[in-house]
């Protein structure tokens, strides 16, 4: 999935795209409205983090422009944190406005909620390959035969298997399993992975579960 990030502050700009990036999802930066504007009309975006206090053509103007063009889900990122800003910005045709200084925690758990806009319900029945996976009655089987995980275990192949081919980072899903920040000093998501690995990849084929080197892991088939 592909994102544009309009914003004029470099240093907010590379966090984003640094952010996004290690979450999986390709990203553009515009550094003012009107790169912006023929960024979106050279090719289409799933998303738009827009700020709104941007030199020449302003926020306002460019969320004009991409309402004029389709229902690109926008999200709005201003200094300005007053309720009629909030207001104006929704009633321009916003999905969502976040106030700066921001948490990229929230904001990314905003953008994923609009990504997944319109996309079918979550499945209660997950499989990939002869990788099956049942949420309610709590089992995992491979190849026809039963595969015991520890309850963490479940919950991340679950994951990994409820976002098929989408790059998850590190930090995602530290905050998804563990509910925790993740610390580059510490290596429980790989560990993690390499167990669950041991389970359903090592004896079997194809194998599922893949290292995206510097972004994190994916689960998908690959030829």
């Amino acid at each position: 999935m592909r994102i544009l990030v309009v914003e004029d502050e470099a240093k907010t700009a590379d966090y984003l795209k640094k952010g996004f990036t290690e979450s999986g999802y390709q990203v553009e930066v515009a550094e003012d409205g009107q790169e912006g504007r023929y960024l979106l009309e050279e090719s289409p975006f799933d998303l738009v983090i827009l700020d709104i206090m941007l030199p020449g053509l302003n926020g306002w103007q460019l969320l004009q422009f991409i309402r004029s063009q389709g229902d690109t889900p926008v999200i709005c990122l201003s200094a300005r944190d007053a309720v009629e800003d909030k207001v104006r910005g929704l009633e321009q045709g916003a999905d969502d406005y976040l106030a700066k200084p921001f948490s990229f925690a929230e904001l990314l758990a905003r953008a994923r909620k609009l990504l997944r806009r319109g996309k079918p319900a979550e499945p209660m029945f997950f499989q990939l390959a002869d990788l099956q996976l049942d949420p309610l009655a709590r089992r995992v089987s491979r190849g026809g035969q039963r595969i015991d995980l520890t309850n963490k275990e479940f919950t991340l192949l679950q994951l990994l298997l409820s976002h098929q081919g989408e790059v998850l980072s590190r930090t995602y899903i530290a905050s998804q399993v563990w509910h925790m920040n993740f610390d580059s000093d510490t290596n429980v998501v790989d560990v993690a992975i390499r167990r669950l690995r041991a389970k359903i990849d090592d004896d079997f084929e194809p194998k599922v579960i893949h290292t995206v080197r510097g972004m994190g892991y994916v689960c998908e088939l690959r030829e």
